[in-house]
C-alpha cells in the first residue's frame, strides 16, 4: 500500500473521542497495545492523532455561522480535524455514555466529518440492535433474546422471551466489548442467578444457544467495503469465549472465501470507512455474531514488527482520510445511514 509522508489535503488531525476512565495500571498496558501504534501510524500518513475524552471538547456557538470548536483550548474545523465516535460503555464508562452521544450529536451538527455516525455506535453497542439491523446477513445470525435488568428482576418477567431458548447457552452483557461478562448457562436457575447479578449495575443482557466447545471466532477487518483481514481466535480447552483476554489464541489466515462473500452486504448495509464483523463458526456452520465500529487490530505476538497491524491500522487511517477528501468535495453533509449515497 503505498503512503504519503503528508496529508492529500486539508486534513491534518485525527481526534479520538475516548473516555478519560482507565486505571493507571490498564492505562500501561493499552497505550503499547494499540493508542501508541496508532499515533505512530497517523503520523506515517502525515497526520496527527491524539485520544481526547468528551468533556476536553468547547463548542462556541453564540455568534452567527459555524460554530467554533476547540479541543484542549486549541481550535479545531471540519476542514483539518476529524473526530472519531466510536461508543464506549464498559461498566466503568457508563456515566460517559450520554455524554458521548450529546457530543456526537453537537459535532455532527457543527459539521464535522465522522467516519462512525452516531447511528452506528446505536446500532453496533446493543447486539440485539446489531442483529436486527443486519438480519439479512447471507450468514445466519445468531439466535438472540434480549432481557433488561433492574429492581423488579426477582420477578422473573424476562422468561417468557426464553421459552425457545437451548441450552446451555452464553449469557453476556448486551454492550461490553473484550469478552467480558460472558458467562455459560446450563438451564434458567442459571440465567436467573446471572441476571441477578447483572441487577447490580443495571446491565442489560443477551441470551444466545451455546454453540459447542472449540467455536472458533472470526473478525473480518472491512476497509472501504472489501474484507482486508482477519483475525481467527480459538477459546482454550474448556473456555466458551475466544477472546485473548479469556486465554484464547489468535492467528491471521486468509479471509474465509464465504465470509469474503458476506462481506459486500454488510459494506452495503454500513457504507462507512472502517468496520469488523465476528463470526463464529461450531465446526460446520458459520453464524453472524456482532458487529464492531472500532473493533481492536490485535498485534501478532509472533511477528516482533507487528507487520500486519500496522498495516491494517494505516489502510483504517487512510480510509478515514481518503472518505474526508471525498466528504469535503461532495459539500460536507452529514453522514448518516439513512442517506447511503452521501457516504464514501
Amino acid at each position: 500500500m503505498s503512503q504519503s509522508p503528508t496529508p492529500d489535503g486539508p486534513l491534518r488531525r485525527l481526534c479520538w473521542i475516548f473516555p478519560d476512565r482507565e486505571s493507571s495500571r490498564m492505562a500501561a498496558l493499552w497505550h503499547p497495545f494499540f493508542w501508541d501504534l496508532y499515533a505512530e501510524c497517523a503520523a506515517d500518513l502525515g497526520l496527527r492523532w491524539t485520544r481526547n475524552a468528551p468533556e476536553s471538547v468547547s463548542v462556541d456557538a453564540t455568534g452567527p455561522g459555524r460554530p467554533r470548536v476547540y479541543v484542549d483550548e486549541e481550535p479545531v474545523t471540519p476542514e483539518d480535524t476529524l473526530f472519531i465516535t466510536a461508543l464506549y460503555s464498559l461498566p466503568y464508562q457508563s456515566m460517559d455514555v450520554f455524554n458521548q452521544y450529546a457530543l456526537y450529536a453537537v459535532l455532527e451538527q457543527a459539521g464535522f466529518y465522522l467516519p462512525f455516525p452516531p447511528q452506528v455506535s446505536l446500532i453496533g453497542n446493543d447486539k440485539l440492535a446489531t442483529l436486527l439491523y443486519l438480519a439479512g446477513s447471507p450468514v445466519p445470525t445468531i439466535p438472540t433474546v434480549r432481557i433488561g435488568t433492574g429492581r423488579d428482576i426477582g420477578k422473573h418477567e424476562y422468561e417468557v422471551a426464553l421459552g425457545g431458548m437451548t441450552y446451555p447457552a452464553i449469557v453476556k452483557p448486551s454492550g461490553w466489548c473484550g469478552g467480558g461478562g460472558i458467562n455459560l448457562a446450563r438451564g434458567p436457575e442459571d440465567v436467573r442467578g446471572l441476571a441477578s447479578l447483572a441487577q447490580g449495575g443495571d446491565t442489560t443482557l443477551v441470551v444466545q444457544p451455546y454453540l459447542g466447545d472449540g467455536t472458533v471466532d472470526y473478525r473480518v477487518y472491512v476497509v472501504d467495503g472489501e474484507p482486508y483481514a482477519v483475525l481467527k481466535r480459538t477459546p482454550e480447552a474448556g473456555s466458551p469465549v475466544a477472546n485473548a483476554s479469556r486465554g484464547g489464541s489468535m492467528e491471521f489466515p486468509p479471509v474465509p472465501p464465504e465470509l469474503a462473500e458476506a462481506t459486500r452486504y454488510f459494506a452495503e448495509k454500513l457504507p462507512i470507512p472502517f468496520f469488523c464483523v465476528d463470526f463464529l463458526h461450531d465446526g460446520t456452520t458459520y453464524w453472524f455474531s456482532e458487529l464492531e465500529p472500532d473493533g481492536v487490530i490485535a498485534p501478532d505476538h509472533t511477528d516482533p514488527h507487528r507487520t500486519l497491524q500496522r498495516d491494517v491500522t494505516r489502510a483504517r487511517f487512510t480510509a478515514y482520510r481518503d472518505g474526508h477528501a471525498k466528504w469535503l468535495a461532495d459539500g460536507a453533509r452529514p453522514l448518516t445511514l439513512d442517506h447511503r449515497t452521501d457516504l464514501p
